[in-house]
């Protein structure tokens, strides 16, 4: 089977995705029977490409790495001079949605997966907005199409989170999560706890490139809240908005507090749960003290991870540990992308 593959956001992210693709090309084939081509790209910053018959991926690669536009590239009778003409004349059976992140409404992301969709393409995201402000809408309208809408690398990255509960519990009723999913406000506690002031850290956290230079999402807790957002809207099957979860942020845990959590033999987290209590849900983002029982006390730096409980399986939890001299990223994160495109075509 032969599929055309679109691209909505071209970063780090997309371009790793790119790379796997290629990796992974053969056993791809030789498995599952599976070939593709790459026949519409949209950038923020380097054009848009569209060729229904297959773009030069290595060629795009390399333009937009040198800093280049790709609207060389283009093959196509139509001027495409945005995202949405190009899902619209790219041929294109699977697209990658990866625009920026908006957490209000979730568009352009919105209206990128609905067209895709409309045009019969299957779709992955790792886009957290869409999922927190149009789940049941794309849900449905992909089952409406005979298509499927996915989105494993919405919430940590490239581990199988909402697939877990999705296939490998079957009718395990959810009843709490609790977890660490931030992980530049993790890097800061954890440089705290070295002796590092709050600015120390985050300036730390912004030269290796996990926090951005206006770093407000991260350390008031909005990007920790909009991945609870999104976990229970999906997991609950309940609508749920990150103004909803409210969270509090890390930055006013003082050296003085850490030291003091230090000797007691406890740490500050910023931790983010959620519970179903006779049907209602109680979701929240605050930083905590844990103590050395619990599982986030061992996840330092940029260490992420969550614990589910359910009716059937008390406490099951996935770890996404910090490698030595990585802090996660691009590569963890196009790994889930990969992951629903396998799930979807095999």
């Amino acid at each position: 089977m032969h599929y055309n593959l679109a691209f909505i956001g071209f970063g780090n992210v997309a371009r790793s995705l790119a790379k796997l693709l290629i990796r992974k090309q053969a056993i791809l084939k030789s498995k599952y029977g599976v070939t593709f081509a790459f026949t519409g790209i949209s950038t923020g910053r380097h054009g848009f490409a569209v060729n229904p018959n297959g773009l030069d991926i290595e060629k795009a690669l390399e333009l937009v790495e040198s800093g280049k536009d790709i609207s060389a590239l283009n093959d196509s009778p139509f001027p495409i001079t945005n995202s949405l003409e190009v899902i619209q004349h790219s041929s294109a059976d699977f697209m990658f949605e990866n625009s920026p992140v908006n957490t209000q409404t979730g568009q352009p992301a919105l209206d990128h997966i609905r067209t895709a969709l409309k045009l019969g393409m299957h779709v992955s995201t790792a886009n957290k907005g869409p999922v927190v402000h149009g789940y049941r809408e794309l849900i449905a309208l992909a089952k409406a199409q005979g298509k499927i809408f996915r989105h494993e690398s919405a919430v940590m990255g490239g581990a199988p989170v909402f697939s877990v509960l999705r296939e490998a519990f079957p009718l395990a009723e959810l009843e709490s999560f609790k977890g660490i999913l931030n992980a530049t406000t993790n890097v800061i506690l954890s440089r705290m706890e070295d002796g590092e002031t709050y600015e120390q850290a985050l300036a730390y956290a912004q030269k290796i490139g996990l926090a951005e230079t206006d770093p407000t999402n991260d350390v008031d807790g909005w990007d920790a809240a909009i991945k609870v957002a999104a976990l229970v809207t999906v997991l609950w099957d309940t609508p749920m908005t990150p103004q909803a979860v409210n969270p509090t942020g890390v930055r006013g845990i003082t050296p003085e507090m850490i030291a003091q959590a230090k000797r007691e033999n406890k740490r500050y987290k910023l931790v983010c749960s959620a519970e179903k209590i006779n049907g209602e849900i109680k979701a929240s983002v605050s930083p905590q003290l844990v103590d050395s029982t619990s599982p986030l006390y061992g996840m330092m730096n940029s260490s992420t991870g969550v614990t589910f409980r359910t009716d059937v399986i008390l406490d099951y939890s996935i770890v996404l540990s910090e490698k030595p001299g990585l802090t996660g990223g691009p590569e963890e994160t196009a790994y889930g992308l990969f992951a629903d495109f396998v799930n979807v075509v095999k």
